[in-house]
């Protein structure tokens, strides 16, 4: 019952971390320097990944007129005028592509030095550094783009240069954790003129084929050979996650109307100077 409450806590960080631009791998692995799962190396190694699939549900659920790219007969972007294609949404499915040429970096990355980089930098400090520079990066920009109108309003905007663009910052997250993968990419995108509801939105969608592809790799790498106790684990995991990430989402597309996330980069700076502190005085 001990784990399982683990589980839930575990569930409820990354359901908060993995959309707001703070880091949910970083806060993970900080979590676990104080709360330990009893689990073996290699299915917490899983579980970290894995548990994100949660979150994804979240966003395929609330934005699923957004994503799917299949609707009814004489819908307002139809890839043909008729047969079946006049069923499949073009603008949708054009998104999707984009989406994809934003992956290609970090799931190039991912195949072939996932394991070499985890070793590297999987640990706090590198999560603090991480946690400090990328904070200082959202008050920068966020100075910088004060009173600036935003060039880039609509997700039907967004070019596959941007999105290449975009996709090079989601690498910066693959290789260093705290570095967050919806910060990095948020990050960019406002660099790049792109408006924080846009850079969400892009976000929240590339997250799908990005974290589906690396839970799947995890899994492929840990085998099927769940005990009960870890298969319940995960699922609470997940489920928590889920239900978590449904609430997130809602309030940061409320906040990010009204609010810039200079907000989001003092938390970064402040977390990660704790961080530190706290590992070279304590530890």
């Amino acid at each position: 019952m001990i784990e399982f409450l683990k589980a839930v806590l575990f569930g409820i960080v990354e359901g908060i971390t993995e959309w707001l631009p703070i880091s949910s791998t970083g806060h993970m692995i900080l979590l676990d320097e104080f709360v330990k799962l009893n689990v073996s190396p290699e299915f917490w190694e899983m579980f970290l990944v894995v548990i994100q699939l949660g979150a994804i549900l979240a966003v395929v659920v609330l934005f699923f007129p957004q994503i799917w790219p299949f609707g009814k007969k004489n819908n307002p972007c139809p890839v043909a005028e008729k047969g079946l294609l006049s069923f499949c949404r073009k603008d949708t499915f054009e998104m999707w592509f984009k989406i994809i040429a934003a992956c290609l970096p970090a799931a190039i990355v991912g195949i072939f030095l996932d394991d070499f980089f985890e070793s590297l930098f999987y640990n706090s400090i590198c999560v603090a550094i991480a946690l400090i520079v990328f904070g200082i990066g959202f008050i920068l920009i966020e100075n910088r783009n004060k009173g600036a109108v935003s060039g880039i309003n609509s997700l039907s905007e967004i070019t596959y240069k941007t999105a290449l663009i975009i996709g090079l910052f989601q690498l910066i997250a693959a290789i260093f954790p705290g570095t967050s993968r919806s910060g990095a990419t948020i990050l960019g995108a406002l660099l790049i003129g792109v408006s924080r509801t846009v850079a969400a939105e892009f976000t929240f969608f590339l997250a799908i084929p990005v974290m589906l592809g690396a839970s799947l790799l995890k899994i492929l790498k840990f085998g099927f050979t769940f005990s009960g106790n870890e298969l319940a684990i995960l699922l609470i995991g997940m489920v928590t996650a889920f239900v978590v990430s449904v609430v997130v989402i809602k309030f940061l597309m409320g906040y990010i109307k009204k609010h810039d996330f200079k907000v989001f980069g003092w938390y970064r700076i402040v977390l990660g100077i704790l961080v530190l502190l706290y590992f070279g005085l304590v530890k």
